[in-house]
């Protein structure tokens, strides 16, 4: 079985024992945390919500906190001497899948 859950803006298609990366929560390593936001629930039959499944939850444990990596951004305007450089790590939150309820 496998689910569909909209966190931080972004679609996860997630199933149980999978670990995955989503933006920081601000939830502690060690803690439980639930998706309410279930869109859609697939296995043998699919269940579509409207916009999500009423019920529907995915529970997960909390793995740590982390940063991704370094993305460079560069600004340049050509026969005026304008160079700008910065960088960026987004924050991330990896969490493991333990169940999807109905």
């Amino acid at each position: 079985m496998y689910a569909i859950i909209a966190t931080g803006g972004k679609q996860y298609k997630v199933a149980e024992g999978d670990v995955i990366r989503v933006e920081k929560l601000g939830v502690e390593a060690g803690a439980s945390y639930e998706f309410d936001q279930v869109l859609a629930i697939g296995g043998d039959e699919m269940t579509v919500g409207t916009p999500v499944v009423e019920g529907a939850k995915v529970k997960a444990t909390v793995i740590g906190d982390g940063k991704g990596k370094k993305v460079i951004v560069y600004k340049y305007k050509p026969k005026s001497g304008y160079h700008k450089k910065n960088g960026h790590r987004q924050q991330y939150t990896e969490l493991k899948i333990e169940e999807i309820v109905k």
